[in-house]
């Protein structure tokens, strides 16, 4: 459930801070509460609808790609998947969101969910967004951060557990290069590279060597020169500017990767990876893009998520069979996402409401073929039990 977190460079921050800038002030007083783009209709989803999550009237799962309603097509530079809710990234610096909104995660001021698209309250600026289970973060060009939804275990980081239906700013963190968001917590990279995490820590997932919960920014022991990071249900990742990758919370089902099943309050090293360019987590397993183009897997597989044609939870990265070329990942709840080169979306895992997108409600212990009617996709994004691709 993670989404394109990694903040992009200074020249590009910069010019992304000017566009916002002059969008603000020649048009924000009349854009609209619903933005349509040049290209609306490009943005699509299958899966899982049960919560409006890809637009739209609730008739039951879509097994196959949907056009979001109302959502911008072209000008998405980002996409996050909640559980049950949705974000876009605008080139502008807006976020748009719809789906589920019970605890104020789409940050629209009120927690009435949202079958389109619609602008969240108050941001300009933002050049990268992630959601967790019920809360949603951006992270600003001024390398602040904002939070909205839940926070009754203090995953805003706010220092409050209250509820935010519109956007918050993180409390005392700066400088902020990435964003991540788990189930019940959130994390941060600096541009010292170090790692900041807030929220539920009942297995260890912030890192900092206890079981309590955060409602502001801790740091993660022990990890330096990180570059992004990706949060699953109870655990944590982090790639390093080595390739390498770290790993802490949960254990039980090996989504650490470690070759073992034991939890971690602090970091530990992701076997035999070297070369990771991207990371992303599932509620239990853990994804990764090497830069080579291969994709390495590990953790639970009771679903097939881990694409070896088995059911056998890994505890230590494998092969994900078939993913060649591959430019991004995105792991779902329990089903994976890649991306290849040609702009064309493969599956594998979980399908009971059709995430898989290819017509079926059947699970794929093997990679599928490509996604049918995608192509020249530039972005994905796995959520609960759906998926989208812009």
């Amino acid at each position: 459930m993670n989404p394109r977190t990694h903040r992009p460079g200074p020249a590009r921050r910069a010019l992304t801070a000017l566009i916002g800038l002059l969008a603000a002030l020649l048009a924000w007083s009349a854009l609209p509460a619903t933005t349509a783009g040049a290209q609306e209709g490009r943005l699509k989803g299958w899966g899982a609808n049960d919560n409006y999550q890809l637009g739209g009237t609730l008739t039951g799962a879509k097994y196959k790609p949907v056009t979001i309603p109302g959502a911008t097509g072209s000008d998405v530079d980002g996409l996050a998947a909640g559980y049950y809710h949705s974000l876009s990234l605008l080139s502008n610096g807006t976020v748009e969101s719809w789906g589920r909104n019970a605890e104020g995660q789409l940050g629209i001021g009120n927690t009435v969910a949202q079958e389109q698209a619609s602008t969240v309250t108050g941001l300009r600026g933002v050049v990268a967004v992630a959601a967790g289970n019920y809360h949603s973060l951006a992270l600003l060009s001024d390398g602040t951060v904002r939070a909205w939804g839940r926070n009754s275990e203090g995953q805003l980081g706010d220092n409050s557990t209250a509820q935010r239906n519109n956007p918050v700013t993180v409390s005392g963190l700066t400088n902020v290069e990435a964003i991540a968001a788990g189930a019940l917590h959130s994390v941060a990279v600096l541009a010292d590279g170090t790692v900041k995490t807030w929220g539920y820590n009942a297995n260890g997932q912030l890192g900092d060597g206890s079981t309590t919960n955060r409602t502001t920014p801790v740091t993660v022991s022990g990890i330096t020169n990180a570059r992004s990071a990706a949060g699953g249900s109870a655990h944590t990742l982090a790639r390093r500017a080595d390739g390498t990758v770290w790993a802490w919370g949960r254990g039980s089902e090996g989504q650490l990767g470690d070759n073992t099943s034991t939890q971690r309050l602090t970091p530990v090293k992701v076997d035999d990876i070297t070369t990771a360019r991207e990371i992303s987590a599932g509620v239990y397993h853990s994804v990764a893009r090497l830069a080579d183009g291969t994709v390495k897997t590990w953790g639970y597989n009771a679903q097939g998520q881990q694409g070896d044609g088995t059911t056998t939870n890994r505890p230590a990265p494998i092969t994900l069979d078939g993913a060649t070329n591959i430019r991004a990942v995105s792991a779902g709840g329990y089903h994976t996402l890649v991306l290849d080169r040609d702009g064309k979306v493969s599956t594998v895992g979980y399908n009971n409401n059709g995430q898989l997108g290819d017509g079926s409600a059947t699970n794929r212990t093997s990679l599928t073929t490509p996604v049918n009617s995608l192509s020249s996709v530039s972005l994905i994004a796995a959520g609960g039990e759906f998926s989208l691709a812009g």
